[in-house]
């Protein structure tokens, strides 16, 4: 007796980019809407069987590369606060809804074309650069000083507040970094200290970003710190329990993150 042909389907999914850089597909689609209905991060990371933290670094890295808040906290009231979609937000959903159901058409389109062809296809998959710093931001080049071996380079990002990097002149040239041109600035959270507000102080670091604390998520050895900056952008920063704990930092509270313009990696969309 012949073997029974198996038989073959096509499938695929949406997902989104910035300038080459993974904004988010279904998963965190799902997020935002079950965030949306329930107005809690606690129950809409338990909805999508995802951990409370990886939520909020998703909602975190989606905030940064749309360039504004789709997240927003809500403070005071009967339940004692929360979190809500801006608008911007809840039209991302809707539009990527909308998106999605084209795309399972279009699908549904090829698979039966599919039919009777080679029962061998040459799947060809495009590769997402992934990377382990904590900090991602886009935004534009507002300033190049060159130097002999050294280039400076400065970022303006959401909000409007500065990044500065050192990099080497060639490197500038190999990214086409130039005044107006849209490039990422990474830079791990171990590399960020906190200092509280302090007018008189003054400091060598090149990188001094001001915002408000939002989420203290204590460790074994150390606390992530995130702060929310202006603009809707968030930096996490790294640091000992006993540092955040001689620091009295407390959610709400005003830092600024220091680093140093050697620690920024730049990068743009390949």
């Amino acid at each position: 007796m012949a073997a029974k042909d198996k038989s073959i389907a096509l499938q695929g999914s949406v997902w989104m980019t910035v300038d080459g850089e993974n904004f988010g597909g279904k998963g965190r689609i799902a997020l935002l809407a079950q965030l949306a209905e329930s107005g809690s991060i606690t129950q809409a990371a338990k909805a999508v069987k995802m951990s409370y933290k990886a939520a909020w670094d998703a909602i975190d890295t989606m905030n940064n590369l749309a360039g504004e808040p789709l997240v927003e906290r809500l403070t005071g009231g009967k339940g004692g606060g929360g979190t809500r979609l801006t608008k911007r937000g809840e039209q991302l959903v809707s539009n990527f809804r909308i998106i999605e159901q084209e795309h399972r058409d279009f699908i549904a389109q090829l698979d039966r074309q599919a039919v009777g062809i080679a029962d061998d296809f040459l799947l060809i998959r495009k590769m997402n650069m992934k990377t382990s710093a904590r900090n991602q931001f886009l935004g534009k080049v507002s300033q190049v000083k060159p130097g002999a071996i050294n280039d400076e380079i400065e970022l303006e990002i959401a909000g409007g507040q500065k990044i500065v990097a050192i990099i080497t002149h060639e490197s500038t040239l190999e990214l086409g970094l130039q005044i107006g041109a849209e490039a990422f600035a990474l830079i791990k959270a171990s590399s960020i200290i906190l200092m509280e507000e302090d007018p008189k102080a003054r400091l060598s670091a090149r990188n001094q970003l001001t915002g408000t604390i939002s989420r203290i998520l204590p460790g074994a050895v150390n606390t992530e710190v995130v702060v929310e900056l202006p603009g809707g952008a968030t930096l996490a920063a790294i640091i000992t329990n006993e540092s955040a704990t001689s620091m009295g930092l407390v959610v709400g509270g005003t830092v600024t993150g220091l680093f140093k313009a050697s620690s920024v990696i730049l990068g743009v969309a390949g």
